[in-house]
């Protein structure tokens, strides 16, 4: 919901503005009073997390089409399901993602680059540079992101789900952090060499998390001594691990409009007629067929480098066929 908001910057100058913020429970509220520099953070975390989803799934019957209110995602429709699950892992991503490089970028008072990561590695290298902080994005990103969870009670089965899915979402950005490097040396001999770790790109993160989507988990509760886990519901599934994906649901097909659900359907959406994945007329369509009709396409062509240093480029106008499901 903060992704949708105009600013924070407004709301958040005021003593009580923390408050002011709809849909936080009292302890994402209490987060934003002790760290109301870190809130425009969460807020392109939010914002990254939307867009992420929205690219990962455009091509599919659910595609993450957002909704006015709070409820921005029709929970009522996808909570419990491997949907669910993978907005919980990028939105837990997303935001320890933003205010680790709010961190690496100087704006938050109290965090910086990972001064942990010095002296010489094993392979020969000096440790400088501005380290990304993830340990404190990741931090953070718990005791916000999760907070509606624990509230709820972690005896409630969504919430083991939900808890379990943010961390993923967390473990993927951790997982894949890589180390950059910058020579030094007479005429760029590489004679010391100093490197610092940084997080990889967000759309890798996303991409990582959309693989665990196709093969996540369905599991059920069972109470092992006094406490309740989450385990999968046939043999034949494999063990899930901390990284995978979870879900206690089936989802719904996602063909049929269902305003009060937010369930949008497919009709009137732009289909592939010769693929036969998921963005093909057959299965977007959801068997009901498709529309055919013509479209004007403006597209750069002839285009050629002018010396120095333009392209300038002509522009064409072509007809294609676009298909739209009935």
């Amino acid at each position: 919901y903060l992704a949708k908001q105009p600013s924070l910057r407004a709301v958040l100058r005021d003593p009580g503005g923390c408050e002011g913020l709809t849909g936080l429970v009292e302890e994402q509220v209490h987060v934003c009073q002790r760290q109301v520099e870190a809130m425009d953070a969460v807020k392109r975390g939010a914002e990254l997390a939307v867009e992420e989803c929205q690219h990962q799934f455009h091509s599919r019957r659910w595609n993450c089409s957002t909704l006015q209110g709070l409820q921005i995602f029709g929970k009522v429709a996808i909570q419990g399901t491997r949907e669910s699950a993978f907005i919980h892992a990028i939105s837990a991503a997303g935001v320890a993602f933003a205010v680790t490089r709010a961190c690496s970028r100087g704006e938050l008072e109290k965090c910086g680059c990972d001064r942990k990561i010095r002296g010489v590695s094993p392979e020969g290298f000096q440790w400088s540079g501005c380290s990304d902080n993830l340990s404190y994005g990741i931090a953070f990103s718990q005791a916000f992101v999760d907070n509606p969870e624990r509230s709820r009670g972690i005896s409630s089965s969504r919430a083991l789900m939900n808890l379990h899915n943010n961390e993923a979402g967390r473990k993927a950005l951790l997982a894949h952090m890589k180390v950059e490097c910058k020579c030094h040396g007479v005429s760029g001999s590489c004679e010391v060499r100093t490197c610092w770790k940084v997080m990889p790109p967000f759309r890798k993160v996303g991409n990582i998390l959309k693989e665990k989507f196709e093969g996540a988990t369905e599991v059920h509760p069972k109470r092992v001594g006094s406490r309740k886990l989450l385990v999968p519901k046939s043999s034949r599934f494999k063990p899930y691990t901390a990284h995978d994906l979870v879900y206690l649901l089936a989802s719904p097909d996602f063909c049929d409009r269902d305003p009060r659900r937010g369930v949008f359907g497919t009709s009137g959406r732009q289909c592939n007629r010769t693929s036969p994945a998921m963005d093909g007329c057959e299965l977007l369509c959801c068997g009901r067929g498709f529309r055919t009709a013509q479209a004007e396409v403006v597209e750069r062509c002839s285009c050629k480098f002018r010396w120095c240093c333009s392209v300038k480029c002509k522009q064409c106008r072509h007809v294609v066929e676009v298909h739209s499901c009935r």
